[in-house]
C-alpha cells in the first residue's frame, strides 16, 4: 500500500485538534478528528493518545479504504465510527468527535436534544437524537451512530460524548460546538421548568433557510 504524503489536511487536522480543549470539546487526550481523502472511505485521522498540544502534521495517520494504515501511529481508536460516516454519508467531508461536557451529561442520561432553539437546525433536523451505547472503537457503535444521524449531521452517543460531521473540518468544529450550546442551554432549561419547544415545522423553514444562508459569489 503506498501511504500519500502528508497534506493540507494534515495541517488543518493539527490546528483544529489544537482547538478541542479550549473550545471545550474534549479533555487529556479525548476526543478524535478526520478528513475524507477519498469517495471509497480513505481519511486522515488524529493519531491514538497523543496530546493535541505535542501533535505534528507528521502524526496524522492515513487509514485506507479498507481500515489499514502503514503510519508508526496507531490511529484514533474510532477510526471505525469515521469511516463508517464517510461511507455512508457522501456529503460528509470531516468528522469531529468529542467529550465535552453537557452533551455528554445529556448522552450519560439517553437524552436527546429537542427543538428547544432554532439553531438545532444546523444539525438538519428538530432533534439531536442519542444514539445507544455501544463499547468505544466496535463496529457496534458505528451502526448505532450511523442510526442516529440518518437525516442529521450531529448525534450523541450514550454514555460517551458526541459525533459531528460537515462539509469542512472548520464547520464540522463549529457544529460540534454548536450542540455543546445547545445542550447546555437544555440542561439550563430543565432547572427552570423545562424549554417551551419550537414546532417541526419551524425547523423545518430554518432548515431551508439555512440552504441559503451566508455569502453568495456575485
Amino acid at each position: 500500500m503506498n501511504e500519500p504524503q502528508p497534506s493540507t489536511a494534515s495541517e488543518q487536522l493539527v490546528h483544529q485538534a489544537r482547538r478541542l480543549r479550549p473550545l471545550g470539546l474534549a479533555t487529556g487526550t479525548s476526543g478524535n478528528l478526520s478528513v475524507r481523502a477519498g469517495a471509497d472511505g480513505a481519511m486522515w485521522i488524529t493519531p491514538s493518545g497523543i496530546d493535541y498540544d505535542e501533535l505534528q502534521p507528521e502524526d496524522i495517520v492515513f487509514v485506507d479504504a479498507a481500515g489499514r494504515s502503514t503510519h508508526r501511529l496507531a490511529p484514533s481508536s474510532e477510526w471505525r465510527m469515521h469511516q463508517a460516516v464517510y461511507r455512508a454519508r457522501p456529503e460528509a467531508a470531516a468528522v469531529v468527535h468529542g467529550h465535552p461536557t453537557y452533551a455528554t451529561v445529556l448522552a450519560i442520561r439517553r437524552l436527546e436534544i429537542p427543538p428547544l432553539h432554532y439553531m438545532i437546525a444546523a444539525a438538519g433536523g428538530p432533534t439531536i437524537r442519542c444514539a445507544p451505547y455501544h463499547t468505544y472503537g466496535t463496529e457496534a457503535l458505528s451502526e448505532a451512530a450511523l442510526a442516529a444521524l440518518e437525516g442529521r449531521k450531529a448525534c450523541l452517543l450514550a454514555n460517551h460524548g458526541l459525533l459531528a460531521f460537515e462539509r469542512d473540518l472548520a464547520r464540522a468544529m463549529w457544529l460540534a460546538r454548536e450542540v455543546e450550546t445547545l445542550a447546555q442551554q437544555y440542561l439550563m432549561c430543565l432547572q427552570i421548568g423545562g424549554p417551551v419547544l419550537l414546532d417541526e415545522a419551524e425547523i423545518a423553514r430554518v432548515v431551508e433557510k439555512f440552504a441559503h444562508y451566508g455569502q453568495r459569489a456575485r
